[in-house]
């Protein structure tokens, strides 16, 4: 599928690595290649590029996650294996990872097993990373003659620090949950049951706030620090008029005025 295509397609195609539940407010997406431990092929980008597009038309909260006890297990080796200069040059994977950054609205990834590689560089791209007691993410691309270049690099040490950081991309270190949380890599563990619905717990929380107020948010905190202020103010310009403002505030007080007449009463 040509990279020009990607913003004209719809949530209504056939996937084939992907599967895709649409609600009033999120989107689930369930990375879909159980026999190669959900590996990144260039059909699920494709198919992740659709997601995008749709989700960049009409923005929901996204929640990724795995199936068969996977998150994704990295890139496919086996066409990662032919993959040449001119390839890398394309950054078939950073400019998908990039994309899901930049949604409008806020990204979940809920992890389990492996989110290695290609696989954690997707999760890194996500706002909120959550996972179950069995997760093991890092980034072995070393190991195998190449680096991470799909977000790692950069993404790596802001989320987690210099020091861990350069264990996990020049030591190979893998981190299990536990370490991962200590890191703050990961911010929830879940037993399996419940990972998804603790994805959910956590959609919930995002969709009770002013969706405006959140995309607008979410932009602000990805601009660069030299932007600031200005940007800042600028923003909240523009949500001072917002009609979702006057409803919360005037919503605010009339609770609290209630709440005061009670305790009058009382």
């Amino acid at each position: 599928m040509p990279a020009q295509d990607h913003g004209e397609q719809s949530m209504a195609a056939t996937f084939g690595t992907l599967l895709v539940d649409e609600r009033a407010d999120r989107v689930v997406v369930l990375l879909n290649r159980p026999d190669v431990k959900n590996a990144i092929n260039q059909q699920m980008v494709d198919e992740l590029h659709l997601v995008c597009a749709a989700l960049e038309r009409n923005p929901k909260i996204l929640i990724l996650a795995g199936v068969d006890g996977v998150f994704a297990s990295g890139a496919d080796i086996a066409q990662l294996r032919e993959r040449r200069r001119d390839d890398a040059l394309q950054g078939i994977n950073s400019a998908l990872f990039s994309r899901i950054a930049k949604l409008p609205m806020p990204v979940i990834a809920a992890l389990d097993g492996y989110c290695l590689g290609g696989g954690a560089e997707l999760a890194y791209a996500a706002d909120f990373r959550i996972g179950t007691p069995s997760v093991r993410i890092g980034n072995p691309e070393t190991g195998m003659g190449i680096l991470a270049a799909a977000g790692a690099s950069w993404r790596l040490k802001e989320l987690v620090g210099e020091p861990v950081a350069k264990q996990i991309l020049l030591a190979g270190l893998i981190l299990r949950a536990e370490e991962a949380l200590a890191v703050h890599l990961i911010t929830e563990i879940h037993e399996v049951p419940e990972l998804m619905n603790a994805a959910h717990a956590l959609a919930d929380r995002v969709a009770q706030q002013d969706p405006l107020a959140v995309r607008i948010t979410k932009s602000v905190f990805a601009a660069p620090a030299e932007a600031h202020p200005l940007i800042d103010q600028l923003a909240q310009g523009i949500l001072f008029e917002s009609p979702a403002k006057f409803e919360r505030m005037q919503a605010f007080l009339d609770r609290k005025a209630s709440g005061k007449q009670a305790g009058e009463r009382e």
